[in-house]
């Protein structure tokens, strides 16, 4: 399965590594490529429940494929979510409904560091990209 460009660069940025402090601190900058969302946009109506965080998700369709912005008030969850979008951007239904997080979560060596309460949240948001595929 052929990765988008931003998810190669993503496993390439992150296999160079080579222990947590660094991943985690370039998981900091990822988190500040986020698009910004405005205030119109950071409400009950776009917020991923099932997170500790507040969590806020966009879809917005861009020809045939949906495109995703998110945001968090959590620093480390902001780089995730960067990541996340990442694998993501420009997937069909289909190959959203087939992800794999955990194993994406993997290749990055970023799994052993998901806390249950991350992951919980993750697959909250990923669960949200797929409802809102399914309505577009």
């Amino acid at each position: 399965m052929s990765l988008p460009v931003a998810a190669q660069e993503a496993l390439a940025a992150f296999a160079a590594c080579p222990g947590w402090e660094q991943r985690a601190r370039l998981l900091m900058q990822w988190g500040e490529r986020l698009e910004p969302l405005s205030e119109t946009e950071r409400v009950d109506e776009h917020r991923v429940h099932g997170c500790e965080s507040l969590v806020w998700l966009i879809a917005e369709q861009r020809g045939e494929r949906l495109h995703f912005r998110a945001s968090s008030d959590a620093r480390l969850l902001r780089g995730l979510l960067a990541i996340l979008l990442a694998r993501v951007d420009g997937l069909s239904g289909d190959k959203l409904a087939a992800l794999d997080l955990v194993a994406w979560f993997e290749q990055l060596g970023l799994q052993r560091q998901l806390s249950p309460s991350r992951s919980n949240g993750l697959n909250a948001v990923l669960q949200r990209m797929r409802e809102l595929a399914q309505e577009s």
